[in-house]
């Protein structure tokens, strides 16, 4: 079947969602039929750029200077590095949701199988709607408590119940929350970052007690920085699905990359800045408490909005990865009850993090990076052999299946974690042996299951759909 040839379904007059915002979207993971498409990619750019705005991505910069031990520049340099790769793979993926109109995760399918899918669809439903969802929970909830002395599990209670409320309603309210959240967070965090940035000390040494900064810092900091931005990527198409088909890849792809780059980039360069200026603490009191009192009290204000942004899209897209996994439930609103049921198992994990909030968030950003990075090299390499065909069809199909993704995906994340993880809870035994050679598996994952998936895909000549 050609591209051009793709049939796409109009949709139930019963259900017209359109562009209602104050509407709860129906269905769940089905593709999104022709006459409900709307939106441009520029509404890419503030979806994706308002959900950094927050502290968990200040957070990314002060563990390169703090934890990873590198200077202020050899920070910026791996956050720049890591970012753009996450970013460029994100443009990627968010160019394929207009064609299908389907999300991230039943696009999967075509490299996974509808059964295999289960693999990357179960973990991101966890890292997204559990994991996600608690790390950005207890950073909104700590900079809440900070702004109002309110005790700290009230204003955890505070925050998930924003989050919810705009997650529940579904693909139109989040989007324009974020459109909304983006002018107020964009000019509150520019001018706190500019303050920090003119206090910061660039050519300060590095915290290695006397130990010059070594190659494997700068690599776990680019790891650090990669898992963060590519953790947005197994959601990438869910927020562009409902484009119409003719939308120009291109641009949607660099509007979703250029949101999610920027965002990132500028943060966690002021989050490096904030350890040079003194600050040795992994919560947003070390950034506040460079600035000004009113604008420390805006920037708590906007780090509690922040994680509200981020945390409406981890949960809309656990939910919907969730339901990726072929589940049938009985419910017009399937994906808003899916979407509460995550907010609740959240929120009891983030009530149980908000001790030692730093350490968890260090060994959560690299862990990310451990299961998406095999997963991307699974999926990029099906796509590049399915070019020109249509796969709408293939992901519907409960009885395609194809091993040669899963397996791929597992033995790439198993081999390179056994080998390369630089973890407090397990150190491998190359980084055990060589330390300078940092955290290398997400790099190792990428390239293992990429190359496993082309060359069994290839033996077998299935390098084409069979439909």
């Amino acid at each position: 079947m050609s591209v051009t040839s793709q049939a796409v379904p109009l949709s139930d007059p019963t259900r017209h969602y359109g562009e209602r915002i104050a509407a709860i979207e129906p269905g769940g993971v089905e593709p999104i039929p022709l006459d409900e498409r709307h939106g441009s990619p520029l509404s890419l750019v503030w979806t994706w750029a308002s959900p950094n705005m927050e502290f968990a991505t200040v957070a990314v910069g002060i563990l390169g200077v703090l934890a990873f031990g590198l200077t202020f520049w050899q920070s910026v340099a791996a956050i720049v590095v890591g970012t753009l790769l996450g970013c460029i793979t994100h443009g990627v993926l968010s160019a394929w949701g207009p064609r299908e109109g389907l999300c991230q995760m039943v696009l999967s399918r075509t490299a996974f199988g509808y059964l295999g899918n289960h693999l990357p669809a179960g973990l991101n439903a966890l890292t997204a709607g559990i994991g996600w969802f608690a790390v950005n929970s207890i950073s909104g909830a700590l900079a809440l408590h900070a702004l109002t002395k309110i005790p700290t599990e009230l204003s955890l209670a505070v925050v998930v119940a924003a989050q919810l409320v705009v997650a529940f309603f579904g693909h139109n309210l989040v989007h324009t929350f974020e459109r909304y959240a983006f002018p107020v967070l964009s000019a509150i965090f520019v001018v706190a970052a500019i303050i920090v940035l003119s206090k910061a000390h660039p050519g300060a040494p590095a915290f290695t007690k006397g130990e010059p900064p070594t190659l494997g810092g700068f690599l776990i900091t680019v790891g650090a920085a990669f898992g963060y931005a590519a953790g947005w990527n197994p959601y990438a198409s869910d927020y562009t699905r409902y484009l119409r088909p003719d939308t120009p890849r291109l641009s949607v792809a660099l509007c979703a990359g250029a949101g999610v780059f920027v965002s990132c980039v500028l943060l966690e360069v002021a989050g490096s800045a904030v350890v040079t200026a003194g600050q040795t603490a992994v919560d947003p009191g070390s950034f506040t408490a460079l600035l000004p009192a009113w604008i420390g009290k805006l920037t708590l204000l906007a780090v509690c909005l922040g994680a509200v942004a981020a945390n409406v899209l981890n949960v809309y897209s656990g939910a919907m990865s969730f339901l990726a996994l072929g589940l049938r439930l009985p419910l017009r609103q399937a994906r808003a009850a899916v979407a509460m049921l995550f907010g609740a198992i959240g929120f009891i994990v983030a009530s149980f993090g908000l001790k030692n909030a730093g350490q968890n968030y260090e060994d959560f950003l690299l862990i990310i990076a451990y299961w998406i990075a095999p997963w991307l090299g699974v999926v990029l390499v099906d796509r590049f052999m399915r070019r020109g065909h249509s796969i709408t069809a293939l992901t519907q199909d409960k009885r395609f299946q194809n091993l040669a993704g899963p397996v791929a995906m597992a033995i790439g994340a198993i081999v390179s974690v056994w080998l390369f993880s630089n973890q407090t809870k397990y150190l491998a035994p190359i980084p055990k042996a060589y330390p300078k050679v940092g955290d290398l598996t997400a790099e190792v994952g990428f390239g293992l299951s990429a190359a496993l998936y082309f060359i069994v895909r290839t033996a077998s000549g299935k390098n084409i759909p069979s439909r």
